[in-house]
C-alpha cells in the first residue's frame, strides 16, 4: 500500500521523513517516480496527473495539499473518488495573519504613506477608530470564521456572509442571497475568502462593488477567478473603491504588461497568505488515512456536487 505525493519536491522530502517515522506501513512515493501504479491507494497532490483513472487504477482517496480544491477539474476525476481538502492548522494561522496585515494596511492608510515616502511628501491622514471601521468577511467557513473572530479582537465592527446560516458570537452574520445587499452596504473593507464554485466565479464584479459604501477597500484571499479584474480597475478609477490587496489573480504570475503591476492603489502578493506545512499538516493527514482504513468518515471530505 502506497501514497503518491505530487507537489513541491522540497516539502516532499519532509513529508517522506514524517511517513518514515510515524507511518512506516504506508510507502511514500514522490512524483514522477510512482513505481508500480497498482500499489498506490492514496494521492496527495496540488494537481493530480492527467488520466488519473487509467494511471492509478486502485486509487481510493485524493487528498488536496490545499484548503481549497478548485484547482481540480471534476470532469477528469473518477466518479465516486473521495476528495479531501487539507485542514492544516498552519493554513488557518497564515490566513489570519494575512487578513490582519491587509486589513491594517487599508485601515491605517499604509498604501498612502508608501506613496508619500516615494514622493518625499510628509502628510498625516486622519485615523478612524477601529470601532468605527466596518469589516465584512465574504465566506464564513472554517477560514472565514477564524478571520472574523480574530479581527473582532481589534475592536472592529465585524460582519460576515455565508450561503447558509452561521452562528459566531459577537459577529453579525448574514445568510443567503437575499441578505447580500444588506451585508455589502455595511463593509468599509470587504475580505473575500469564498470557495471558488460555479456560483462564485466572477462574484467580485462592478455590480457588487457598487453595493459597497463609496471608498471601500477590497481584500481578495479566495481565488483569482472570484475577481473580474477590469471591473476592479473601473471601480478604482470611479472612486467607488479606494484600494485593494490581492493575494490571488486569475493568471499567476500576471503578465509583465498587466496594469496591476503599476497601479499604486493595488498591493499584490504572490499567493502567499497561507502555505501547507508538512509538520503541522501531517497529523491531520495521518488521522484521515487511519480513518479511511477503519472505514470511518474522513475530516474535510468535499461534497463534489457543491465543490467544497
Amino acid at each position: 500500500m502506497a501514497l503518491l505525493y505530487k507537489s513541491d519536491p522540497d516539502r516532499g522530502r519532509r513529508w517522506q521523513a514524517l511517513f518514515a517515522e510515524h507511518a512506516p506501513d504506508i510507502e511514500f512515493r514522490q512524483w514522477p517516480d510512482i513505481g508500480d501504479p497498482e500499489d498506490i491507494r492514496y494521492l496527495l497532490a496540488w494537481q493530480p496527473p492527467e488520466d488519473i483513472a487509467t494511471l492509478l487504477p486502485n486509487l481510493e482517496v485524493l487528498f488536496a495539499t490545499s484548503a481549497g480544491i478548485d484547482q481540480f477539474d471534476p470532469n477528469v476525476l473518477p466518479d465516486g473518488l473521495p476528495v479531501v481538502r487539507m485542514l492544516d492548522p498552519a493554513i488557518e494561522q497564515g490566513m489570519i495573519e494575512y487578513a490582519t496585515f491587509a486589513t491594517l494596511w487599508r485601515h491605517r492608510h499604509m498604501s498612502d504613506y508608501v506613496r508619500q515616502q516615494h514622493d518625499r511628501h510628509w502628510q498625516a491622514h486622519m485615523l478612524v477608530p477601529a470601532g468605527r471601521r466596518r469589516i465584512g468577511v465574504l465566506g464564513l467557513g472554517q477560514l472565514g470564521g477564524a478571520i472574523a473572530r480574530h479581527l473582532k479582537g481589534y475592536g472592529f465592527q465585524v460582519s460576515g456572509w455565508a450561503r447558509t446560516p452561521r452562528n459566531l458570537p459577537g459577529i453579525t452574520t448574514h445568510a443567503g442571497a437575499e441578505t447580500l445587499d444588506a451585508f455589502l452596504s455595511e463593509c468599509d473593507i470587504l475580505i473575500c475568502v469564498l470557495p471558488l464554485t460555479r456560483d462564485t466565479r466572477g462574484v467580485l464584479d462592478y455590480a457588487l462593488f457598487e453595493r459597497l459604501p463609496q471608498g471601500a477597500s477590497l481584500i481578495n484571499m479566495g481565488r483569482g477567478d472570484h475577481l473580474v479584474e477590469a471591473d476592479l480597475t473601473r471601480a478604482l478609477d470611479s472612486g467607488q473603491l479606494s484600494g485593494a490587496v490581492l493575494d490571488v489573480l486569475s493568471e499567476e504570475p500576471p503578465a509583465p504588461d498587466h496594469p496591476f503591476w503599476q497601479d499604486p492603489r493595488i498591493l499584490m502578493t504572490p499567493h502567499v497568505a497561507a502555505m501547507t506545512q508538512p509538520d503541522t499538516a501531517f497529523p491531520v493527514l495521518l488521522e484521515n488515512l487511519r480513518r479511511h482504513q477503519r472505514g470511518d468518515a474522513m475530516i474535510g471530505q468535499v461534497d463534489r456536487q457543491r465543490g467544497y
